[in-house]
């Protein structure tokens, strides 16, 4: 009974459209194909390149049984192609390709015994095994065909035209592979570097109201004192409640605190390149421009670039400012970053063509509430992006100042190379 449920479980687990996919496309891309020797003896297609890649990027569940399913549907598809565009038999037609059917066992039972998910993260050894496994089955597919035929056995150099074959097509599609991989990877660690960025901003927001609740707190306390001194009882009962409430949403805040900051520590751990941060800002605000359906002109010009271990501040304060130029642009226009360096400063300076910032609103800009930004019921935002931008510039132990041309806003960012810089550089 339990044997019986496990293979059930088994067969569950199977993706058939991968399945007939890796069958049905290995089976058409077969038909592209080079003919080194032996008329059509053996065959170099496309449709082993293709088969490699599907089993890698997706699995099918089964190794051999995609091995089998596959080989019998190349089979199939070459004896119908052969019959339909020429009079030779269906024996004859089967008898010459059949013996395909054994390189694809081979080649996924060679896989499945050193089981291909191991090797995944390492190219070399895996390139090294699919070219094993190819010269293998192919070796046998070429041996059986010699068999069924009565054709005249391989020489020297073809067994070596064989092995040259098998570690070009297996590193070419190892390469494609990687290259695919490392693109996904890219994009996982740009998604999680905006989601870090954006809890380090809270983070510093969440601080701040810390700050304010331990001030109430006190003050409360204070109070209650007061009141209980002056033997109003009822008073003084009830500010200490309150001091005690406020001091639960206290530790509340510390706790989600904590867990951000524990969150944003792991994600430091790595260093960048400034340019490949950003890039990620570009790319981000890009998408945010879309998102709002206003076009604007990205520029983006390093004339320095090194590492750095602060990549997540760094992110947070550019991610803020370069997000506060696209929303001052009301539909087209372009924001234009440099990134300098000055003495023992690194110089960015971000540029918008938006509708500009009041030269009286430039004092209170950074304090917390500030804001332009109306919805479509005159209901102010937040305005606690440029208050994160001066608390991060301040850790930095930077500084930050505006320009108000007669068309848009330009912010020139000062942070000490020693604040943000990889340490070694």
């Amino acid at each position: 009974m339990y044997n019986k449920q496990h293979s059930i479980q088994k067969v569950h687990k199977i993706d058939l459209t991968a399945l007939l996919l890796t069958a049905l496309l290995t089976a058409v891309a077969g038909e592209l194909k080079l003919i080194p020797f032996y008329g059509e003896a053996f065959r170099f297609s496309l449709g082993t390149i293709t088969f490699f890649l599907l089993l890698l990027i997706r699995p099918v569940g089964s190794l051999p049984l995609t091995g089998v399913v596959t080989g019998l549907t190349v089979v199939v598809f070459r004896i119908s192609v052969e019959m339909t565009a020429t009079s030779v038999s269906f024996m004859e037609s089967f008898q010459h390709h059949m013996p395909v059917l054994l390189y694809y066992i081979v080649f996924t039972l060679g896989f499945h015994i050193i089981r291909l998910d191991n090797y995944r993260a390492a190219p070399l050894l895996l390139g090294t095994w699919a070219a094993l496994f190819e010269f293998i089955g192919n070796g046998m597919e070429n041996l059986i065909r010699i068999w069924l035929l009565n054709r005249e056995a391989l020489l020297w150099k073809d067994w070596a035209l064989l092995g040259g074959v098998a570690m070009l097509r297996s590193f070419f599609v190892v390469g494609l592979y990687s290259s695919f991989i490392l693109s996904e990877q890219k994009k996982r660690v740009q998604e999680m570097l905006g989601i870090g960025s954006n809890l380090y901003a809270e983070s510093l927001y969440l601080q701040k109201s810390m700050n304010h609740i331990e001030q109430v707190t006190a003050a409360s306390h204070d109070l209650y004192r007061k009141l209980k001194q002056k033997d109003l009882q009822a008073l003084s009962v009830q500010a200490l409640a309150i001091a005690q409430e406020i001091h639960e949403v206290k530790k509340d805040s510390q706790r989600i605190l904590s867990g951000l900051s524990t969150i944003t520590k792991e994600t430091s751990t790595d260093r960048f390149l400034l340019s490949d941060l950003f890039d990620i800002v570009i790319t981000s605000n890009r998408k945010y421009s879309d998102l709002l359906k206003r076009k604007v002109d990205f520029r983006l010009t390093m004339k320095v670039d090194y590492e750095t271990n602060q990549h997540i501040p760094l992110l947070a304060l550019m991610n803020n400012v370069t997000a506060n130029a696209v929303e001052s642009i009301t539909h087209t226009g372009a924001v234009a970053i440099e990134v300098s360096e000055e003495a023992e400063d690194l110089v960015i300076m971000v540029r918008d063509t938006g509708k500009g910032i009041p030269k009286e609103d430039i004092p209170i800009l950074f304090e917390p509430g500030y804001t332009t930004k109306f919805n479509e019921q005159g209901v102010a935002a937040t305005g606690i992006g440029l208050s994160h931008v001066q608390q991060i510039i301040q850790m930095l132990q930077g500084e930050i100042h505006i320009e108000t041309p007669e068309k848009g806003t330009v912010f020139q960012i000062r942070i000490p190379f020693h604040t943000i810089r990889k340490r070694g550089d």
